[in-house]
């Protein structure tokens, strides 16, 4: 097969059109197309009055050789490249020993499904409750402000991604294609199959929630077994010859010891007490950084027309994202992170007396309000140094400070765009409705961040606004606050083993050990970590 980029047709083209433009691009009579697939469909919306669609095209015809040599200097016209994906391993018929995975979010469940399908039975351990149940304590969070420590947004099956937007694409370098077989996964547990061409599929978290249970399943059926309620408290290290570690087991919170020599590390960014275990261990951890700041809220609608200006509400544009960045003045770069079209703000706490914020969106992005996070990038240099977990101590005091400015009950502290701009405490919600529950406490939020966070986001709304619209519109809410953008600490690990750096047989993976960055990223890196383990086994 051939592969054409670049391919644009308007928005309301006919399916047939399709195979005209490739005919025409080609410059060949249309019966010498055999068959076509769409690998990529974006949007082109750089012009508001013309926004199209952007295809790449796998395409099947007659005589591909002699397409190829008259297009052989058109970079838009090439071979398409092999995206299926090949097992690196098989297990042996009577693997000695058996894979232990600590965890069970992307990282974690795509690391225990190669290995399943591989033959090597894993054992996943799960500290949190499988996804319906686990969905349940969360709404008793969102409802009644009760939280349970264990089963949350971050922690159960499914991993925080679970209440997300269920974004699926990444920045990731990725020549193995590897992303690619985590959306084929997805589309056989349920997912819509247009994830697959996508330039930004997504697939929301009533959706996530059935397809989870279906990768479960599969991995069970490969004769994989996944424990619930299974929280790690400790990992058993052996010192050998030369000072060398090795991982031999986990001891769970009931006691029970469970021998292993493999273990993939997949705890996801929020489990802090996993880290202080880890870091008492002597498994070998550094501070990394991440960023800070805000939930922003505005009317789904103003953000259409910033974006789409005509074109706004056409149901095959959808509702508009954005993605968006400012150099501030004392030094800091403030960003938008995790854009949630019609969407909602979601208390995503794990330990009592804090509060975090996070976005969510269904698949159909029909609420009424966008949300993303406003952040501010810190450095363990220059904002938390002299410890590892110096990092996760401050994303602590933010959240105390944020369940305090609520009112000590799970509400969110909020303000007023206009007020916060002005430097006022806010009274009264105008035109935008906050989506957060419990509920929005609002305030004053000068003090519920860094002062030099807080002077970075004042002038980052203003300068935001010359490329959305409305965006310092005085009526949007502001909610605090967003700490979890990425895991506090990296697990270091070798390069090439992917096996800690001063513990073999441990492998961290995925967003906690700091790999990652979202549901695509840490899924892949969960395969490569699944496929450097199997190696490894078989090589022992």
């Amino acid at each position: 097969m051939l592969r054409l980029t670049e391919i644009k047709l308007p928005l309301a083209h006919a399916e047939d059109e399709i195979k005209t433009a490739i005919a025409k691009r080609l410059d060949i009579p249309a019966d010498d197309l055999l068959n076509y697939r769409i690998f990529r469909r974006g949007v082109d919306a750089r012009k508001k009055s013309n926004i199209q669609f952007t295809y790449t095209l796998d395409v099947a015809m007659c005589d591909e050789a002699a397409i190829l040599s008259r297009f052989k200097n058109d970079p838009h016209v090439s071979i398409a490249p092999d995206t299926s994906y090949h097992f690196v391993a098989q297990a042996p018929q009577n693997p000695t020993s058996r894979p232990i995975v600590i965890g069970m979010g992307p990282a974690g469940l795509f690391a225990g499904l190669i290995l399943a399908q591989m033959g090597f039975r894993p054992l996943i351990l799960e500290r949190g409750k499988a996804v319906r149940e686990r969905t349940r304590d969360t709404f008793g969070l969102w409802r009644q402000g009760v939280l349970n420590p264990e089963s949350n947004v971050q922690f159960g099956e499914g991993g925080a991604g679970t209440f997300s937007d269920g974004k699926l694409h990444s920045q990731i370098k990725d020549p193995r294609h590897l992303g690619r077989k985590v959306l084929e996964e997805f589309v056989k547990a349920g997912a819509p199959e247009e994830i697959l061409y996508a330039s930004k599929p997504h697939i929301g978290t009533f959706r996530l929630v059935s397809m989870v249970e279906k990768m479960r399943e599969t991995i069970q059926s490969l004769g994989g077994e996944i424990r619930f309620q299974s929280r790690v408290d400790d990992i058993e290290i052996e010192n050998g010859p030369n000072d060398i570690r090795h991982v031999r087991g986990v001891v769970l919170s009931s006691g029970e010891h469970i021998a292993t020599d493999h273990l993939v590390l997949a705890v996801g960014h929020s489990a802090r007490d996993t880290f202080e275990m880890i870091h008492k261990r002597g498994i070998y951890i550094e501070a990394k950084p991440f960023s800070i700041g805000f939930r922003i809220e505005h009317p789904q609608s103003l953000i259409d027309r910033a974006r789409y200006g005509k074109n706004a509400g056409n149901p095959q544009l959808g509702a508009a994202d954005y993605k968006l960045v400012h150099h501030a003045s004392n030094g800091r770069s403030v960003y938008s992170f995790c854009m949630c079209p019609g969407g909602t703000v979601v208390a995503a706490a794990s330990e009592a007396g804090r509060v975090v914020t996070n976005g969510m969106s269904q698949y159909s992005r029909n609420e009424r309000n966008a949300n993303s996070g406003i952040v501010v990038g810190i450095t363990p240099e220059q904002d938390y140094p002299g410890d590892p977990l110096a990092g996760m101590q401050f994303q602590r005091r933010w959240e105390s400070r944020a369940f305090e400015l609520g009112g000590g009950n799970y509400c969110a502290p909020g303000q007023l765009v206009g007020d916060f701009l002005a430097g006022r405490p806010s009274r009264n919600f105008g035109a935008v409705q906050p989506s957060y529950t419990p509920g929005v406490h609002l305030c004053d939020l000068s003090t519920a961040l860094p002062d030099y966070a807080i002077a970075a986001i004042r002038e980052a709304l203003p300068a935001f606004a010359k490329q959305i619209r409305g965006f310092d519109l005085p009526d949007a809410v502001l909610t605090g606050v967003e700490t979890r953008t990425s895991s506090p600490i990296r697990i270091k690990r070798h390069d090439d083993d992917l096996q800690s750096i001063n513990t073999l047989g441990l492998y961290p993976a995925g967003e906690g050990a700091g790999y990652a960055g979202g549901i695509l990223s840490a899924a892949v890196d969960g395969i490569r970590v699944a496929e450097a383990l199997a190696l490894s086994m078989i090589a022992s």
